[in-house]
């Protein structure tokens, strides 16, 4: 095996648990597609997801929630739902990646991929709550179709150009670090905030990170 079929191997398998944690059934229906049109040589445990009452399950399921995921309230509960779905289905994507390789091997992707499927879902998510405090729809909107986009040219690019795929999810992951305590302190302070409404403690002012909260 040269570096070249490894990058692709490693892109393949960290790819398809971050696409299902952000949308899993766009992620099945385009591997499926490339897979069945002999754009991509997927391995023989994935052969499954090429059969077309598979792919046009996902199409539709994708369909669907195209729809349900630009409607604040209805996008929330919709992530909530599919927190039950896209994990496991993201673990077992990425083990079956790798399942001509050896058992050890199969189950380690397998931790990994629902590893990223749970950071990738935590944080699309998470942001959708917090725009959901805005009263306007256009945030809404403009999240869920870059989150469309970026499925769709993430698995363009982990099929075409692996080396770099790998190098944007490291600057994800990183970010990622960054990134989910502020959205989980930003998300207790919501939950507070509507708590307070029906009786409930009145929560601090937000605060930004790093910020002296003590009084003198």
């Amino acid at each position: 095996m040269d570096l070249d079929q490894l990058a692709s191997i490693i892109a393949l398998t960290l790819g398809v648990g971050w696409a299902s944690g952000i949308n899993l059934y766009a992620a099945v229906a385009a591997l499926g597609l490339a897979g069945a049109s002999g754009y991509a040589d997927l391995p023989q445990e994935l052969a499954i997801i090429e059969n077309p009452l598979v792919i046009a399950a996902a199409a539709f399921m994708y369909a669907v929630e195209f729809f349900a995921d630009k409607v604040p309230g209805i996008d929330t509960s919709w992530d909530a739902l599919h927190t039950f779905i896209r994990i496991p289905a993201g673990a077992l994507l990425a083990s079956n990646m790798v399942g001509d390789y050896g058992v050890p091997l199969e189950l380690a992707a397998g931790l990994v991929g629902g590893g990223l499927a749970a950071a990738s879902h935590a944080t699309k998510a998470g942001s959708r709550v917090l725009i959901n405090t805005s009263p306007e729809p256009f945030t809404n909107w403009g999240a869920s179709i870059a989150e469309d986009i970026s499925v769709f040219a993430g698995i363009w690019a982990m099929l075409n150009h692996p080396w770099w795929f790998i190098a944007a999810l490291v600057l994800f992951l990183l970010l990622l670090v960054w990134l989910l305590p502020r959205i989980w302190r930003a998300l207790v302070f919501v939950f507070k905030k509507i708590a307070s409404l029906f009786g409930g403690e009145k929560p601090p002012a937000l605060q930004p990170s790093g910020q002296d909260h003590r009084s003198g």
